[in-house]
């Protein structure tokens, strides 16, 4: 820093918005959750058993009610495990 400039984050506190954009939302900004459905799509995450691992990081898996394919990119899940998905997203593994 030189004479006379000033470092703008001595008076905000967190990142700095990158030129010409908004500042990110605070954590106070953010909407809380008050119900078990997702506040983005209104969906909720459904426990499902791992049948069958694909290629891509996919998998298909029993619903109870058949099978369908999902993305375990996220998770590392192994067959017969049962995972939690979203929007046919698994976003963690409840039993191995």
């Amino acid at each position: 820093m030189t004479a006379g400039s000033r470092d703008m984050r001595a008076d905000k506190p967190g990142p700095l918005p990158a030129a010409g954009l908004p500042a990110p939302p605070s954590a106070a900004d953010q909407p809380e959750c008050v119900s078990d459905a997702c506040i983005t799509c209104s969906d909720t995450a459904v426990a499902v058993t791992v049948v069958r691992l694909l290629d891509d990081d996919l998998a298909i898996v029993d619903t109870g009610n058949g099978e369908e394919e999902v993305s375990v990119a996220l998770v590392t899940a192994g067959i017969g495990d049962t995972i939690l998905v979203h929007a046919r997203e698994a976003i963690g593994v409840v039993a191995r």
